[in-house]
């Protein structure tokens, strides 16, 4: 149970940090396991009576980062990277993919994923952006 906090404070706490990542996004729960796996220990150690709530689990790692491990700060900051692409790429999809709607999802209702569906069954059509961007969102 304690293994689950931890991974569900690795996935809130990425959230908070800004970056750019080159390749795919990672998911929140790949997030949430590899800060669990990296910086359990740390977390257990120097966190472990703050609330995961609010940013204050993330204000801890960060106010104790010399003492981290040095593997948990690289994870971190991928982790943080990626959420924040990830947050990115899913705020831009639907610009990045409205010429590619238009065309190819003409006459799908709106709401409830129709267009994302459209979208995912023709992505043998659709541009490289708008795939990257449904990628990069978690979309596809």
């Amino acid at each position: 149970m304690k293994l689950i906090g931890i991974a569900l404070a690795g996935a809130l706490i990425a959230a908070g940090g800004p970056g750019v990542a080159s390749a795919q996004t990672m998911s929140y729960s790949e997030a949430g396991a590899l800060i669990a796996r990296s910086c359990g220990k740390d977390i257990t150690r120097f966190c472990a009576k703050v609330n995961m709530g609010g940013g204050a689990l993330r204000d801890c790692l960060m106010k104790t980062q010399a003492k981290l491990n040095p593997q948990c700060v690289a994870d971190y900051k991928a982790v943080s990277d990626s959420l924040a692409k990830r947050a990115a790429a899913q705020a831009a999809v639907p610009q990045v993919c409205k010429a590619d709607a238009r065309q190819y999802c003409n006459g799908v209702a709106y709401g409830n994923g129709h267009f994302l569906s459209c979208l995912n069954a023709s992505t043998r059509v659709v541009s490289t952006s708008c795939k990257q961007a449904l990628a990069d969102a978690g979309w596809n």
